[in-house]
């Protein structure tokens, strides 16, 4: 069985129940579709969304764990390999671009300002995915 929506030529809307989309197109090509409300035979499939099914849910809930994993372990990998200079981030990561202090990976806080500045000078840095835990 198969749910199309349906329209006709005045733009009353409304569901058509077939037993296949052969069935649709029979009738269809015999004008033997009506609409309900004005009886007009010039019917036509309407825009529908697309029926998800629950493989694709459960494929999207998967792909989400994956997703939440790899920010938790990027996260965690730049915890551990790098200095936390939280918010004199700018300032250091400015004073490392510039010589002015030991090359090393740091991370912490800036303000969107702050990074766009950083940016602009040529100072390479990058978002660092939010804790997932925290989101929640």
């Amino acid at each position: 069985m198969i749910t199309y929506n349906l329209s006709c030529s005045a733009g009353h809307e409304f569901e058509g129940w077939f037993k296949d989309s052969t069935a649709y197109e029979t009738q269809a090509k015999a004008n033997a579709l009506v609409c309900p409300v004005c009886g007009d035979h010039a019917v036509e499939k309407a825009i529908m969304a697309p029926a998800l099914g629950s493989a694709t849910r459960e494929k999207g809930r998967a792909e989400k764990q994956q997703l939440r994993q790899y920010a938790s372990g990027l996260r965690k990998f730049i915890e551990k390999n790098a200095d936390y200079v939280g918010p004199k981030f700018p300032e250091e990561a400015r004073k490392i671009h510039y010589g002015e202090a030991e090359e090393r990976h740091i991370y912490g806080e800036s303000t969107l300002k702050e990074a766009k500045e950083l940016i602009e000078e040529g100072v390479e840095i990058a978002p660092i995915p939010p804790d997932p835990d925290d989101l929640n």
